[in-house]
């Protein structure tokens, strides 16, 4: 069994751009800074920033356009892949980035919430007035053994 799962989260470097391929497909590249602290032997507090490299495709890569700026707080889930080409000089470059499948965006900077659920392109909707709500139901609805899925 194989699994080539990531999570980030981080801050935006710049504010992302939504490009769109020939097909006009939608397609978004963006980095994210994540840093890591610890104390060395003596004590000592370090501090060590790593930069990664995302790209998300089709209707998250708009909403990513519309909604992610730069210093935002978002959670990238996704899968690393590998790409190579020749520049320009026909040198071989690579370049290792992170295939986003889900994202999620964290609060905005102005202090008001933002929704926590994760946006699927499939089930995205984005509200004018603030965080979402979900209706769950009457709560006077039992739960039954029968009805749980496992």
């Amino acid at each position: 069994m194989n699994l080539n799962k990531v999570f980030v989260l981080g801050r935006v470097t710049a504010d992302p751009v939504v490009k769109s391929t020939a097909t006009g497909t939608q397609v978004v590249n963006f980095s994210i800074a994540t840093n890591r602290v610890w104390n060395d032997k003596s004590g000592n507090r370090k501090e060590e920033t790593e930069f990664h490299n995302v790209v998300v495709w089709g209707k998250q890569a708009e909403i990513v356009g519309r909604f992610v700026k730069k210093g935002a707080l978002v959670l990238v889930e996704g899968r690393l892949q590998t790409r190579t080409w020749d520049d320009k000089s026909g040198q071989k470059r690579k370049t290792t980035e992170i295939i986003c499948e889900k994202i999620q965006l964290g609060p905005k900077a102005a202090g008001t919430a933002r929704s926590a659920a994760p946006m699927h392109e499939e089930e995205m909707v984005v509200e004018e007035k603030g965080v979402p709500t979900i209706e769950l139901g009457d709560d006077s609805e039992e739960i039954k053994e029968e009805d749980l899925p496992f």
